[in-house]
């Protein structure tokens, strides 16, 4: 446990030491990954389908706020399934002004969550957004994290149907662009999960809230049993196809993800807990101090030798070798 601590502290100094640089270094990485993965399941447009455009749109990205990020992704998102059919981008960009208007009333600020959920969808560990979310944000980041989940399902859609989206007459296009937000609107598996995500993200926030010792590593635990009993009851009410082991096994592995996340964060000694209580004119106060973990990391000692020493102690040692002759 100490050599983690350790490790962490090593990690937090040289966050703090280099922290102009690794921000913009992030960001580029997080763009990078974000600008590749929109264009390898889309691809529809090929003028934007170029390494040269991801890194210039990445490198942007690196040195402007988030904001910037969601709003460029958003953009190949539309270019791409504009490129595919217009009724695509008409039920896109709806789905974008309901989940902007949505986020910008509860969670103006949590534009990493938003859109660092579609993405762990594609990586298959979609239960650490709410974790983190109501690990590290308010309880306004429930809504990002249902952002993220209503955009990663619209785009599934999307391209799940794509070979459906070709050209057609005028009457064709208004048919299939009914059927396509009857499609969206009645997906019961969205809906389940964004329900589930939305009460874990809650959930989570106000368990590590309380006075209680351990109470995020026990948030972790209560909101990972309430995603997957949500999912599942919502699973066996609508016949959502859910699988149970990849729920189950993907929770574990998420909570995991959450509690090192959480050790690297914020991490108490509740053995040195303390109570205090005090009062002024007006309050009574009761106020339980719980101190962080942390260690002194050790430094390393450069001894130097300079030449002139040096060379005083080859005379020392030749004077004690003719001493023994």
């Amino acid at each position: 446990m100490t050599q983690l601590l350790v490790i962490r502290e090593y990690i937090k100094n040289f966050y703090t030491k280099y922290e102009e640089f690794i921000v913009p270094l992030l960001k580029f990485v997080l763009g990078l990954i974000l600008f590749l993965t929109i264009n390898g399941r889309m691809g529809y447009m090929e003028k934007i389908d170029h390494v040269a455009i991801v890194l210039v749109a990445a490198l942007l990205c690196s040195f402007l706020p988030l904001g910037v990020m969601v709003f460029l992704s958003a953009m190949f998102l539309l270019l791409h399934t504009y490129a595919l059919s217009a009724e695509c981008v008409v039920v896109l960009l709806l789905a974008y002004i309901i989940v902007l208007v949505i986020y910008l009333r509860f969670a103006p600020k949590a534009h990493l969550l938003l859109l660092l959920t579609p993405l762990l969808f594609v990586w298959k560990i979609p239960y650490a957004a709410p974790l983190a979310a109501g690990l590290f944000g308010t309880p306004g980041a429930a809504a990002a994290v249902a952002g993220g989940v209503v955009v990663y399902y619209v785009l599934a859609y999307i391209t799940g149907n794509a070979q459906a989206f070709g050209g057609g007459e005028s009457d064709t296009m208004l048919q299939r662009f009914s059927d396509m937000g009857t499609g969206v609107i009645e997906n019961k598996e969205m809906l389940i999960v964004v329900t589930a995500f939305a009460i874990t993200a809650i959930l989570v926030y106000a368990i590590r809230r309380m006075s209680i010792n351990y109470s995020r590593a026990i948030a972790v635990l209560v909101g990972t049993l309430a995603d997957i009993v949500i999912l599942l009851i919502g699973d066996l009410m609508y016949d959502a196809n859910f699988s149970l082991a990849g729920v189950i096994l993907g929770s574990i592995v998420c909570a995991l993800i959450a509690l090192v996340m959480q050790f690297f964060q914020f991490n108490l000694d509740y053995a040195r807990t303390e109570k205090v209580q005090f009062e002024d004119d007006e309050y009574y106060y009761y106020v339980k101090a719980v101190p962080k973990m942390a260690v002194a990391v050790p430094e390393k000692r450069v001894k130097r030798i300079t030449t002139q020493r040096a060379n005083q102690n080859v005379r020392h040692s030749h004077g004690k070798g003719k001493t023994r002759k």
